[in-house]
């Protein structure tokens, strides 16, 4: 089991940035893929993100493509997620997970963090 603690969130006008980080617990970080996920006001958790362990594949939903970028340090066990041009449909809580290629379906689960985008 990995435990997996975000820091990052805030509140930010829209057209803003922010940088989430997702800092892992364990010596074997660098085997799992990572994701970013996020439930937003009354809305279902969805995936936002993923990066394998190497870094070499990368995945984003449509929604954030282009305005965000994942990555990762695997000698920090820390993983990345820098937010740019925020709108406010971006505003959740937002999860690191471990996860797995293909699904995008979660394993161990960090607390999450806050994120607002205000307009």
């Amino acid at each position: 089991q990995v435990q997996l603690v975000e820091s990052g969130g805030g509140l930010v006008q829209a057209g803003g940035s922010l940088r989430l980080s997702c800092a892992a617990s364990g010596r074997t970080f660098s085997r799992y893929t990572m994701g970013w996920f996020r439930q937003g006001p009354g809305k279902e958790r969805e995936f936002v993100a993923a990066i394998t362990g190497s870094g070499v594949s990368i995945r984003y939903a449509e929604s954030v493509k282009g305005r965000f970028t994942i990555s990762r340090d695997n000698r920090k066990n820390t993983v990345y997620l820098d937010m740019n041009r925020l709108k406010p449909e971006d505003t959740a809580v937002y999860y690191c997970a471990t996860t797995a290629w293909g699904t995008f379906e979660g394993g161990d689960w960090g607390q999450g963090t806050q994120v607002t985008v205000s307009s």
